[in-house]
C-alpha cells in the first residue's frame, strides 16, 4: 500500500476524514491531519510527520494495539509528489484546450480565470500554482502566478538545491519554472508544465538558472543535491 493511501485510510479509521480513499494528498487530507493532530494534542500542522503517522497507526478503540506498520514515506514533498501526477498532461492542439490546464486557472480565481482562458498561454507558473496551491493551501503564491520570474519571489531562497526546490530560468522574452529533480555537470533536471507543451521531465540548462525557492510552509528541504544520468535534448525555450 502507498503511503498516502495509507495516510488516507487511517485518518478515515479515526474519524478525521470523510473524504475519497485514495492516494492523493490534497486539501481534504490536509484538513483531516490538521483535525486529528489537535485532538491528539499534536501540532496541527497538515502534515504527516513521525509523530502523527505513529498516532495514526494505534488503534482508535483502546488505544494499545498497534496496526500493521506505515509504508515508507514518500522521499519527495508533497507538491512534487502532485506535479508527477501529471506527467504526460498535453496541451490541446488547435481551437481547444486542455480543460485540466485551463480548470487549475478556473480554481485561482480572480483576474486568473479570466486571463487564463486557452492552454496556448504559456502555462508553467500556472502549473507550479496549482501544486503547490493542491497540498500547501497556507502557502503564499507569487502575486501574478503566471509569471515565471515572479517565482524567484517565491517562499525562501536556497543556496543550493534539493527536490522539490523552486528552479526559475530565464528565457528569450520571459522566464521558466519547474521542479528539481537531479542534476549532471551542465544541468538541472526539471520537472514542470509547458516543457515541449506538456508536463514532464526535461534537461534545462543551469546557466539560465536565477533563482531556488523553497515553500515557507513545506517543511525543512530533503536531502540535498541528486545527481543523475540525464539524456535527451537541452530544453531551450518553453514559450
Amino acid at each position: 500500500m502507498d503511503f498516502n493511501l495509507w495516510l488516507n485510510t487511517r485518518l478515515r479509521v479515526h474519524g478525521s476524514y470523510d473524504g475519497v480513499v485514495d492516494n492523493v494528498f490534497g486539501r481534504a487530507s490536509i484538513e483531516a491531519l490538521k483535525r486529528f493532530q489537535s485532538a491528539e494534542g499534536l501540532a496541527p500542522t497538515g502534515q504527516a510527520d513521525e509523530a502523527t503517522v505513529e498516532a495514526l497507526r494505534l488503534n482508535p478503540q483502546g488505544r494499545i494495539v498497534n496496526v500493521v506498520p506505515a509504508p515508507k514515506r514518500p522521499a519527495e514533498p508533497v507538491w512534487m509528489l502532485e506535479a508527477r501526477r501529471f506527467i504526460g498532461l498535453t496541451e490541446v492542439p488547435g481551437a481547444r484546450s486542455n480543460p485540466t490546464i485551463v480548470g487549475w486557472a478556473k480554481a485561482l480565481g480572480g483576474w486568473i480565470a479570466g486571463f487564463f482562458t486557452n492552454d496556448d498561454t504559456p502555462w508553467c507558473g500556472l502549473f507550479m500554482a496549482h501544486c503547490f496551491g493542491a497540498v500547501l493551501p497556507q502557502e503564499k503564491l507569487p502575486a501574478n502566478p503566471l509569471g515565471a520570474l515572479e517565482w524567484s519571489k517565491f517562499g525562501m531562497q536556497l543556496s543550493a538545491p534539493c527536490v522539490g526546490a523552486v528552479l526559475v530560468f530565464q528565457r528569450p522574452g520571459g522566464g521558466h519554472v519547474g521542479l528539481y529533480a537531479g542534476e549532471d555537470d551542465d544541468n538541472y533536471l526539471v520537472l514542470g508544465g509547458n516543457q515541449s507543451n506538456r508536463v514532464k521531465l526535461s534537461p534545462v540548462a543551469k546557466d539560465r538558472c536565477v533563482g531556488i525557492r523553497w515553500p515557507r510552509t513545506g517543511g525543512d528541504p530533503i536531502g540535498g543535491r541528486l545527481r543523475v544520468n540525464i539524456a535527451g535534448e537541452v530544453s531551450r525555450n518553453e514559450a
